[in-house]
């Protein structure tokens, strides 16, 4: 691996290694009102939420790197102690980027970039209409990381409202589907959280999972199992005792079967299918482990885990 010690780099490495290693990141699109009374909106991804009780959430206005300025943002909060900060959605990521061009801090970039001020109801900024996710927030305290060029200042805000679009919700949660969260990575590069990029994966319960240091050795010197699969393995509590597995598996119906079969079963994700071909040429004497592993695999991919374990465990026992 490289391996560099910040202090090593110049600043813009520096930077540059933050942003591309801690990816993809929520961006807070803040609104804030200066003294006189003057409109700003800038987007920062040094942001998440931190606590719920109070909700707490923070994000950093940082100094400018090439000249140690601050920004209106952070200005406009130390004098007014007040922001909205906004969810930015793939349909308004343009104008999201329009609003984070360094403009004059008399110029209002709700007007540049196109965006609808909407009243808050407990702060004096302004909201987004276009934006489906507003919070209204006091500032807690702003807390300053150095005073060098490209010092972040952690702005640690409590929520005091939500605004919701009830388009965005279902069942009365933010649904990820539908809220369709923009994110920001290295370089110009963004993630779209939409679509293929959304895939979910069960908390632990109550029920602690057997663990990675439980599995037998034939699961975890398998060269097909990725380290994902393990891990959804290793989080069950056990593994199905080998007497029901040869039960449940003795029971399947056995046929005439020739190896390229598996493979064309294996193309349309048929794993069930793809378990009678591998039974059915171990019955003939064909006796590649492959053929059960990869069965496995593809119904853990499909997280049919009483299938996958199955196999795994009759697997284990045959070979």
């Amino acid at each position: 691996m490289y391996s560099v010690e910040p202090k090593e780099l110049e600043l813009r490495k520096r930077h540059g290694f933050l942003l591309g290693g801690i990816a993809p990141r929520p961006i807070a699109f803040v609104s804030t009102i200066s003294k006189d009374g003057v409109n700003n909106l800038a987007p920062f991804s040094f942001f998440n939420a931190f606590g719920a009780n109070p909700p707490t959430i923070a994000f950093s206005p940082a100094r400018r790197g090439r000249d140690n300025t601050t920004k209106d943002t952070y200005q406009n909060l130390l004098d007014t102690g007040e922001c909205v900060v906004h969810a930015v959605t793939f349909d308004i990521v343009e104008q999201m980027n329009l609003a984070s061009s360094e403009f004059a801090a008399d110029v209002d970039e709700f007007l540049k970039a196109g965006f609808t001020p909407l009243d808050s109801h407990l702060v004096k900024p302004k909201r987004v209409k276009e934006s489906p996710f507003h919070m209204e927030c006091k500032l807690i305290d702003m807390v300053e990381m150095g005073g060098g060029a490209g010092s972040g200042n952690f702005a640690i805000c409590e929520v005091i409202k939500y605004h919701i679009s009830e388009d965005i919700m279902t069942d009365g949660h933010i649904d990820p589907y539908k809220i369709d969260l923009v994110g920001r990575n290295g370089g110009n590069y963004y993630t779209r959280a939409n679509g293929d990029a959304l895939f979910e994966i069960a908390k632990p319960g109550l029920s602690i999972g057997m663990g990675y240091d439980k599995l037998p050795d034939y699961i975890k010197k398998s060269d097909v199992y990725t380290a994902n699969d393990l891990g959804k393995i290793a989080m069950q509590v056990e593994l199905p005792p080998l007497e029901e597995v040869k039960t449940r598996i003795g029971q399947i119906e056995l046929l005439d079967a020739e190896p390229e079969m598996f493979d064309r079963h294996a193309r349309l994700g048929d794993y069930e299918m793809m378990l009678k071909i591998a039974l059915s040429l171990h019955k003939k004497g064909d006796s590649r482990k492959i053929f059960f592993e990869r069965t496995a695999k593809l119904a853990l991919d499909f997280d049919d885990l009483d299938f996958a374990l199955d196999v795994v465990v009759y697997t284990g026992n045959e070979f």
